[in-house]
């Protein structure tokens, strides 16, 4: 289970949704469907929320900030693993992204690690736009942000 931010906020063509490109050379070809919310892992003594926020700085940089967070729910992606997701107003510029790195073997079966970003880019996204790139398991939290946002931001 992991628990993640959609950061919103409203641009000069109605809302704008904050999502993540994961780092790495699996998701180096990889964009459409391969976008999300900035998430982790939720160990059994955290809390949501507070995990929710962690992880948030830690993908895109100390720049990030976000304001309240509002329960967006639970979403369950294609391979099972579940989501717990806030939506809060956010500030961030994609220039100033610094995520965290991880480390795996790489070429596979070569004995060498190599370090690799959690996250290799971030966008600002209209709402439609953003159903072309997010991983088809959190797309629906686009529908439960615009419910929370209003009728008047659905352009």
């Amino acid at each position: 289970m992991s628990a993640g931010i959609l950061a919103y906020r409203k641009g000069a063509y109605g809302l704008e949704v904050l999502l993540v490109h994961p780092g790495g050379p699996f998701w180096r070809n990889k964009d459409r469907g391969a976008w999300s919310i900035p998430k982790g892992e939720i160990d059994a003594l955290d809390y949501p929320e507070r995990v929710a926020r962690r992880e948030f700085a830690e993908e895109l940089g100390p720049d990030a900030s976000v304001g309240r967070l509002q329960e967006l729910g639970e979403v369950r992606q294609r391979g099972g693993k579940r989501v717990i997701a806030f939506a809060g107003e956010g500030h961030f510029d994609p220039a100033a992204l610094a995520s965290n790195t991880f480390d795996i073997e790489w070429p596979p079966r070569s004995g060498q690690r190599q370090s690799f970003p959690e996250v290799d880019r971030a966008e600002w996204f209209d709402i439609e736009f953003a159903r072309t790139k997010m991983l088809s398991g959190q797309v629906e939290l686009l529908d439960r942000l615009l419910a929370i946002a209003g009728a008047s931001d659905r352009k």
